[in-house]
């Protein structure tokens, strides 16, 4: 009976020596991740530099360079009588520019627009409505990201433009 415990212990060791992990330490949905330096220009958004470690990991080996460049426009959509505006419309562009750093060219480029609409309950500071700005900024951010990252799944990063 041992023999039959000490080859049946000897097929499952040997069987299982050359299991592979299917996420090994890879990220999938985003091909930039842990091998992309970033660097942003434009309107300084808060959240964005919090936001740019989780979408694109800590630095393991640089073959890309990401500039992002931010432009925003408010537009007042709606002007009551007394000339105080009731409704905002946030309009704000990001512009991607990916290079190799290995090739030394252009890979990919992009440019996303995300907006918003408020609504300001008051001429002055106002807890709510500035809370619920930072909160759709903060979407707004999240949002054009995972665009960005959603069109890299189309683009082939070997080859320049």
């Amino acid at each position: 009976m041992k023999k039959v415990y000490i080859i049946i212990f000897f097929f499952i060791i040997n069987g299982c020596s050359e299991i592979e992990f299917v996420y090994d330490k890879k990220n999938f949905l985003n091909p930039l991740y842990g091998k992309t330096e970033v660097s942003t220009d434009g309107v300084d958004l808060t959240f964005l530099k919090s936001y740019i470690p989780m979408f694109f990991g800590e630095i393991d080996r640089k073959e890309f360079s990401l500039a992002i460049l931010i432009e925003e426009e408010q537009t007042k959509r709606s002007v009551e009588t007394n000339q105080v505006t009731s409704n905002l419309q946030y309009e704000i562009r990001f512009f991607y520019t990916l290079s190799s750093i290995e090739e030394k060219c252009l890979v990919y480029e992009k440019q996303i627009l995300t907006s918003f609409s408020i609504i300001p309950k008051s001429s002055g500071f106002n807890y709510g409505t500035d809370t619920s700005l930072e909160k759709k900024y903060e979407l707004a951010i999240t949002q054009n990201l995972n665009q960005f990252i959603s069109f890299l799944s189309n683009v082939n990063l070997d080859r320049c433009l």
